[in-house]
C-alpha cells in the first residue's frame, strides 16, 4: 500500500506539473468499441448482461497486465504501470483548470463556454446559479478524481479504469448503445459512485464544518425515507451546498474581523464579477480539502501498518 500512496502522489504531481499529459486522456477508442459493438452483434448488444462482453473485455486487458507485472523486476513495472494508468483515467481534463477557466474569464462568451466544459453542455448551469456551480464543482470532483482514486485505491488500475469506462459507456452509450446496456452502464455507474460520494461527505465533515455537513446529509435521507434504495448520491449536493454556505460564512467572519483590527483584506473577484464566482471559488478549496484528507488517511493507513 505504501508503493499505491506513493504512486497517487506521483500521479497527481504528473498531472499537474506536466501539462501535455492531459492530451493522452482520450477514450475515443472504447467509443468506437462500443459503436464496433453494436453495428455487427446488433440484438446481443440489446441485452443488459452485454455489458459483460463491450466492458469486460477491456477490464480483462488490463487485469491481465497487471497481474504479468506485479511482482516482476522487484514490483517496478508494476508500479510505473500503476502510475500510467491513474494518469490516463484522472480527468479527462483538470478540474481545477477548468474552474480558473470560468473565474479569469474576459467576457461572458467565454465564461458560458468554460461553464460548459465544466459541468458539460446538458447541465451547464448559468453564471449566476451559485448552487449549479458549486454542485458541478462537486460532481466533477466525484467523476474526475475521487472515483478514480478510490476504486484505484481498492483494486488497483483495473479499479481506475473500471470506473473510468463505466463512467464513459454511461455518458457516451446514449448514442451507441441499445436502452437495456446503456442503463446496465448507468447502474453500474451508480453503484461505484455511492461508497465515493459517500467518503466525499465524510472528509468534507472532517475538512469543513461537521455539524452543518451531517445536518444536510442527515435531511437528505430523512426526506427520502420510505422510498426504495436506488444508490443516489444526491446527498452530495445538499453537503455540497451546506459546506460552502458554511465556508463563506466563516471567511466573512474572519475579514469582519480582519477590517475591525484595520487590516486590509483583498477581494478574490473585481466588483461586476457575477455573484455566484465566489461560490464556486469556495467549493473547489473545499474539494482540495477533501482530496488532502483522503490522502492524509491513506498516509496513516500506511504509516500504522493496517495495509
Amino acid at each position: 500500500m505504501s508503493a499505491t500512496l506513493i504512486a497517487v502522489v506521483l500521479a497527481l504531481f504528473l498531472g499537474h506539473a506536466v501539462a501535455p499529459l492531459a492530451r493522452l486522456r482520450r477514450y475515443g477508442w472504447f467509443d468506437r468499441w462500443l459503436a464496433f459493438g453494436q453495428r455487427q452483434l446488433d440484438s446481443a448488444f440489446a441485452s443488459p448482461f452485454s455489458i459483460l462482453l463491450s466492458l469486460g473485455l477491456p477490464l480483462l486487458l488490463v487485469a491481465w497486465l497487471q497481474s504479468v507485472l506485479d511482482g516482476h523486476f522487484f514490483g517496478i513495472f508494476g508500479f510505473l504501470f500503476a502510475v500510467a494508468v491513474l494518469i490516463y483515467c484522472w480527468g479527462p481534463r483538470d478540474l481545477d483548470i477548468d474552474v480558473e477557466a470560468i473565474e479569469e474569464a474576459p467576457d461572458e462568451a467565454a465564461r458560458e463556454r468554460a461553464i460548459a466544459q465544466l459541468a458539460g453542455e446538458e447541465r451547464r448551469p448559468a453564471a449566476d446559479d451559485e448552487a449549479g456551480l458549486v454542485t458541478a464543482v462537486f460532481s466533477g470532483a466525484r467523476r474526475r478524481w475521487f472515483g478514480v482514486l478510490l476504486w484505484f485505491l481498492l483494486l488497483g488500475p483495473f479499479g481506475a479504469v473500471l470506473y473510468r469506462l463505466a463512467e464513459r459507456g454511461a455518458g457516451a452509450s446514449l448514442g451507441h448503445l441499445p436502452p437495456a446496456h446503456a442503463a446496465a452502464y448507468r447502474h453500474l455507474l451508480a453503484i461505484l459512485d455511492w461508497p465515493v460520494a459517500q467518503l466525499m461527505a465524510l472528509a468534507l465533515a472532517i475538512a469543513g464544518n461537521f455539524d452543518a455537513v451531517y445536518g444536510a446529509w442527515r435531511d437528505w435521507h430523512h426526506a427520502r425515507r420510505g422510498q426504495l434504495f436506488d444508490f443516489s448520491v444526491g446527498f452530495l449536493d445538499a453537503v455540497a451546498l451546506a459546506g460552502e454556505r458554511q465556508s463563506r460564512r466563516e471567511a466573512s467572519a474572519e475579514r469582519a474581523l480582519d477590517a475591525e483590527a484595520g487590516l486590509e483584506t483583498p477581494e478574490d473577484f473585481p466588483p461586476d464579477a457575477p455573484a455566484a464566482l465566489p461560490a464556486m471559488h469556495a467549493a473547489m478549496a473545499l474539494v482540495w480539502r477533501i482530496l488532502i484528507v483522503w490522502l492524509v488517511v491513506l498516509a496513516l493507513f500506511v504509516l500504522a501498518g493496517f495495509v
